[in-house]
């Protein structure tokens, strides 16, 4: 994770000039982060071996998942998961929701976990349990006045 969060902050701390009028289109067409400083194969397995780590073990080991992906947050921006169409994919979708912990803003992880709700809807899974599921499993800590990721996961299990 570390030589990879090495390799990503230059690019994740790129000045992006907004005046420029093709800069979404260059955003979008451009290569992925992940590609461009050739870590694509190591981070998405740092990755999964994370969230499998985070999901089978204790509290104590979970925090410090989260500590990780706080401390390499340009691994943590660049590196995600493929297209959730499944309930297991739903269910890892939401581990790492999870195990960022908030990231750097709540409302971030809210429209994430919105998007994320309304693609389960479209693939008709229920991601209710799997909400109730990983809130069990997440902080309980209030990292940004907006409520505890447990506190959010739950009450988005709770919404019809």
């Amino acid at each position: 994770m570390a030589r990879a969060d090495a390799l990503l902050k230059p690019i994740a701390h790129r000045p992006v000039d907004h005046t420029d009028p093709t800069w979404q289109t260059r955003l979008r067409e451009g290569p992925r982060p992940l590609d461009e400083a050739n870590v694509r194969e190591q981070a998405e397995a740092a990755l999964s071996d994370l969230l499998d780590l985070y999901e089978h073990t204790d509290e104590p080991t979970r925090a410090a998942v989260r500590a990780l992906l706080r401390r390499y947050d340009s691994f943590t921006w660049a590196t995600g998961l493929p297209p959730a169409r499944t309930p297991e994919s739903f269910r890892r979708e939401l581990l790492l929701i999870s195990a960022r912990d908030h990231g750097h803003d709540t409302r971030d992880e809210l429209v994430a976990l919105h998007d994320l709700s309304r693609q389960a809807e479209e693939a008709e899974v229920d991601l209710s349990p799997l909400l109730l599921e990983i809130a069990a499993l997440s902080s309980t800590e209030d990292r940004y006045g907006m409520g505890s990721i447990r506190r959010i996961l739950t009450a988005a299990a709770r919404r019809p």
